[in-house]
């Protein structure tokens, strides 16, 4: 008689059960990627806060902003991923974008330049 064994197809089928590990080890990695990146970022500009912005199917887009007003962004490729790194740097998260936390960030002549143009007197893209 011959011997039978069960295979567990799941393991070997991409997007199986090791499909599904290797997805998740690397939603941690990014994960941690992108939270020692904030940490840095707050770190360089003596504290920071944050906000999360759904981008589509891009991700999403952590707004950053320093105690000292220097501001930058990061994009995670997913919401999830996105509020994971957020919550592991520690900083202050926002829901919107506006009031007092807006009212922190700090512009200079290049930002003033990229966003008013000429419409606000800025120099001329030509």
């Amino acid at each position: 008689m011959a011997e039978t064994q069960q295979v567990d197809e799941s393991s070997e089928k991409p997007g199986g059960a090791t499909g599904d590990r290797r997805q998740a080890a690397r939603a941690e990695r990014k994960t941690a990627k992108l939270a020692k990146e904030i940490g840095a970022f707050a770190k360089a500009h003596g504290g920071a806060e944050g906000q999360i912005a759904y981008i589509g199917q891009k991700g999403a887009r952590i707004v950053l902003v320093g105690e000292d007003g220097g501001w930058g962004d990061l994009v995670a490729p997913t919401y999830e991923i996105a509020e994971r790194a957020v919550e592991k740097s520690g900083i202050t998260r926002h829901e919107a974008f506006d009031g007092e936390f807006a009212a922190k960030v700090k512009t200079g002549p290049y930002e003033w330049a990229r966003m008013a143009g000429i419409q606000l007197g800025g120099p001329s893209n030509g």
